[in-house]
């Protein structure tokens, strides 16, 4: 956990260095431009840290295949996710050292991320350690493929934001040859382009709460649905929900988004879309805690709170606004302990990367 430590405190501390390097500007909308240098210097850190690991999650599997494999245009044809196998080809030209694919995948996924928490959050330090302490830092780290997918729809929040729908569309179909399950944005995109709070939105928790309390019957009919595509074997997946403590975390920004819509409108005219998608994601991670495979999908959509948590900070009194930072910090540095070190024991190891004994 040393590195995972040290790389929180690094990026964070370069990031706030690269807001209070920034400078104003009206047409960005995080109103402020932080210093791109800097902020390039945090999305490093933590692309390194990724790229450079030898364990967490399917790391492990995914280095094996790519050292046991030989990709070719013939194996590749025909295959699913096709442009992940690509990729692969493509490195295994390069090199045959497994590590390669790791920190590809890590540069590509953690510099894409940063890159749209850098144009559109507030408070740039704020949303860069949420992405650690919330865990989405080391979701990315296990389900390769899947984390490349989000992070590439992520990229295309310009377009989401701006109603251009082709050529989000158009990122999304690209996303889904790295893997398929991306395919889930293009009738998202038509959902959350719309005012927050109305109907739509308490159906979509009206339905997750249904979903939860019949979940049994609700999992027949979906896994019957995919069982003759690539994922049908998640039907055997029996390794329980995911954590309730994470549900709440993920549904406690959107309360607060809720009794401050007025003013957060004011502040941020496009939050309306941030709170929609982050609320669908809220609602996949309550529907998770019947079956953790479900919270997979939720990575799509949590994205988006690190920018919306940053935004909410403003929706206080001026007076009030440090005084919620540092409870903010204080509250997801926490979770971040909990969650890592009692919940998961969770151990970096890596091959380059070494704390001092």
């Amino acid at each position: 956990m040393s590195i995972l430590w040290t790389a929180l405190a690094a990026s964070f501390l370069v990031a706030m260095a690269a807001r209070y390097f920034s400078v104003p500007s009206g047409i960005a909308p995080s109103r402020i431009v932080p210093n791109r240098l800097l902020a390039f210097a945090a999305a490093l850190t933590l692309a390194a840290v990724s790229g450079l690991r030898s364990n967490i999650g399917d790391t492990y599997l995914y280095k094996h295949s790519f050292t046991i494999n030989d990709y070719t245009w013939e194996s590749i044809a025909g295959s699913n996710d096709i442009a992940f196998n690509i990729l692969q080809m493509l490195l295994q030209q390069v090199t045959e050292d497994p590590q390669i694919l790791v920190l590809t995948t890590g540069l590509i996924t953690n510099l894409l991320i940063v890159m749209v928490l850098y144009k559109y959050t507030r408070l740039f330090e704020l949303s860069v350690f949420l992405y650690v302490t919330t865990g989405t830092f080391t979701i990315s780290m296990n389900g390769i493929r899947q984390f490349l997918a989000a992070s590439i729809v992520f990229a295309a929040t310009k377009f989401l934001l701006e109603g251009k729908w082709k050529p989000y569309i158009a990122i999304v179909v690209f996303a889904s040859f790295f893997h398929q399950s991306a395919l889930i944005l293009i009738p998202i995109y038509f959902i959350v382009r719309r005012e927050a709070w109305t109907r739509t939105t308490f159906l979509l928790l009206s339905l997750a709460v249904l979903i939860v309390l019949g979940f049994n019957e609700f999992s027949e009919l979906l896994f019957s649905a995919i069982k003759d595509t690539q994922y049908g074997h998640y039907e055997a997946f029996a390794e329980g929900g995911a954590s309730y403590i994470r549900a709440i975390v993920n549904v406690a920004p959107l309360v607060l988004a809720y009794f401050s819509r007025e003013k957060l409108r004011s502040i941020f005219p496009r939050a309306d879309i941030f709170v929609n998608i982050s609320l669908v994601g809220a609602v996949i991670m309550l529907i998770s805690t019947q079956n953790w495979i479900f919270a997979r999908m939720a990575i799509y959509f949590n994205l988006y709170q690190l920018i919306l948590i940053a935004w909410l900070i403003k929706v206080f009194r001026e007076k009030d606004q440090r005084l919620i930072y540092l409870l903010i910090l204080g509250f997801y540095f926490f979770f971040y302990f909990y969650e890592s070190v009692i919940a998961l024991g969770l151990e970096y190891e890596s091959d380059y990367l070494k704390w001092p004994s």
